[in-house]
């Protein structure tokens, strides 16, 4: 944690926050007018989430679920399916929290082998959310497929972050 005198401003944070949610609530909605890699529902490349990712290590946990939250909360109004609110908020809460379990063994430089975790408990939280929406255990038979693109996608997202980390710096 930086000191004291370190810190950025209030409104700088705010700021970098608020240009944060925006980049990841476009990232969000052009994915979202891209066809399914594969004919499995669920599975994206849910390239919005190398914000999250760069958030959770470089601003901090308060700032990275502030803007996993508005990101979540937006992206649902303004693709005008609400239903997707529970979704993305079972994925994405349980994605933060993993994350914050992993940035103290895995460091700034290895964040990208947390990625493909975290996106196998993005998957899980939104099944756990389905199961409970349909009433019903059997969604889980996805479970196995959704590991497998979430280890793919997780991939290529925390290779992504870990290139804007690099690019950015700790700014």
């Amino acid at each position: 944690m930086p000191s004291p005198d370190k810190r950025p401003s209030p409104v700088r944070r705010l700021t970098r926050c608020a240009l944060l949610t925006a980049i990841a609530l476009t990232i969000f909605m052009a994915e979202a007018q891209l066809p399914a890699p594969v004919p499995i529902p669920g599975v994206k490349l849910g390239l919005s989430n190398i914000v999250t990712l760069y958030a959770v290590y470089v601003l901090g946990p308060g700032d990275a679920l502030m803007i996993l939250l508005s990101r979540v909360f937006l992206g649902a109004v303004f693709s005008g399916q609400m239903m997707t609110l529970l979704y993305s908020l079972g994925g994405g809460l349980s994605c933060w929290l993993i994350l914050l379990v992993l940035r103290r063994p895995l460091d700034l430089n290895h964040m990208w082998l947390s990625s493909p975790i975290s996106a196998i408990f993005h998957n899980l939280g939104q099944l756990l959310v389905a199961a409970a929406v349909m009433k019903t255990w059997a969604v889980l038979a996805y479970l196995p497929y959704l590991i497998l693109a979430g280890v793919c996608s997780g991939l290529l997202t925390g290779m992504a972050a870990q290139a804007l980390t690099r690019r950015l710096g700790r700014r």
